[in-house]
């Protein structure tokens, strides 16, 4: 039988409180290569509302991209129609460190 303060300790509320716990070890330089060309030929630009991340954000009409909080799911390299994002896991060691907690 499962207790109440166990029920407590166990339910999560939302993505940010998970995301709290992990610790990134951003490289210099990036995973994820952006062909901002291509970008603006996209009328779409699902990468900007699915990245979970929010890594990517218009600014001034462009998409703007910054690798450091990327939670490395490949999202972005799956819903591009226009083949723009470059996408490899960062080099060994580095990138995102899941805690769960």
């Amino acid at each position: 039988m499962t207790t109440e303060t166990e029920v407590k300790k166990r339910k999560i509320s939302r993505i940010e409180d998970i995301l709290n716990n992990d610790v990134w070890d951003v490289d210099y330089e990036p995973h994820i290569i952006v062909d901002y060309s291509k970008c603006r030929e996209c009328e779409w630009k699902p990468c900007i509302r699915l990245c979970p991340a929010e890594c990517y954000t218009m600014v001034g009409g462009e998409v703007l991209f910054s690798y450091e909080g990327c939670l490395e799911c490949g999202t972005c390299r799956v819903i591009c129609p226009e083949k723009a994002v470059k996408w490899e896991y960062p080099k060994s060691g580095r990138g995102i460190h899941f805690r769960f907690s």
